[in-house]
């Protein structure tokens, strides 16, 4: 009876090892994809490539609401679809487009 507790807690606790390395080993949610150095870098799945939150981006932001005649949703709230669908007004609106000041 012994020797039966001792195999059920190396496997347990050797299960317990490989899920949380397993875990760890997950990539981001695609949602989640940016930098994690830089809190403000997101990434655009289908275009591949990454975009910078700053003053200039927020302006955009809100141009793209205007534009939908819709009510502001900050940028934190908005889900997946919703992101994914500001990238890809953002990919067409440029900011020379959209008369952002470029400095």
């Amino acid at each position: 009876m012994e020797s039966m507790k001792r195999i059920l807690t190396v496997f347990f606790l050797g299960a317990s090892l490989l899920w949380l390395n397993y875990l760890n080993a997950q990539p981001p949610r695609l949602d989640d994809r940016h930098d994690r150095r830089d809190e403000h870098r997101y990434y655009d799945e289908k275009y591949r490539d990454y975009h910078e939150w700053n003053d200039r981006e927020a302006r955009a932001y809100r141009m793209y609401w205007q534009q939908r005649h819709r009510n502001y949703l900050a940028w934190e709230r908005a889900n997946e679809r919703e992101r994914r669908d500001y990238w890809n007004w953002r990919h067409r609106h440029s900011d020379s487009v959209l008369r952002i000041d470029i400095r």
